[in-house]
């Protein structure tokens, strides 16, 4: 896999419900590359930290891979890197086959796999159609999230070259599944319950639907 682009936002204001609203989904290139810190990008802005950045969202991986197929359903759009609020687009990276744990060697930092990402109304606007909220999750390549395990800096054309494969099976594929699968399968639950890259609120839940099941 190869960093394909790196990208950050200013803080830019969108009308949403008859409110005023900012959001830092607005993210464009800087070729100078960006600075991985241990809860976010440095410089980056981050608007609802409730629902982003921190330790298990410090940085957004999404495809380049994935771009052709959007631009396909959405052709008006002035498409470029960044397009999906990623901080970092990645060329091969693939969620069938990154297991959530994984650590890996970007540049002058290494991260660590930790959840898709579950797109919000904020991609919507952004795409100027809420339906692409639902076509983004029947599409099943959400991107990921990542903690930084070791800050440094991320250039384009640097490698994403993997040190530590997770050895609990589940990709970010299988979780992303999960998340949105009315009947969930059993060994996924398992394996998501039993996974500790997760963050703890993920796996809460999951194990209070398995102790009403009487499946843990």
């Amino acid at each position: 896999m190869k960093v394909i682009s790196t990208n950050m936002g200013k803080a830019t204001t969108v009308h949403w419900k008859g409110r005023e609203e900012t959001t830092g989904i607005y993210k464009f290139p800087v070729i100078q590359g960006v600075e991985l810190g241990s809860t976010d990008v440095v410089g980056d802005t981050v608007t609802d930290r409730k629902n982003h950045a921190g330790l298990f969202k410090a940085c957004y991986l999404f495809s380049s891979d994935q771009y052709a197929y959007w631009q396909g359903i959405y052709p008006h759009l002035r498409w470029d890197w960044g397009m999906f609020g990623e901080n970092l687009t990645v060329e091969g990276l693939d969620e069938t086959t990154i297991r959530i744990g994984n650590i890996y060697n970007i540049g002058k930092a290494k991260l660590q796999i930790t959840q898709p990402r579950e797109p919000c109304y904020k991609l919507g606007i952004r795409f100027g159609n809420q339906d692409i909220i639902q076509q983004f999750v029947a599409h099943g390549r959400p991107g990921t999230y990542a903690k930084v395990v070791a800050s440094g800096k991320v250039q384009p054309g640097d490698m994403v070259d993997l040190i530590t494969e997770s050895v609990n099976p589940l990709t970010v594929a299988n979780f992303y599944s999960l998340l949105f699968s009315r009947v969930k399968d059993p060994g996924l639950v398992k394996m998501a319950i039993e996974n500790e890259a997760l963050p703890f609120y993920k796996r809460e839940r999951l194990i209070h639907r398995a102790q009403k099941k009487g499946a843990v």
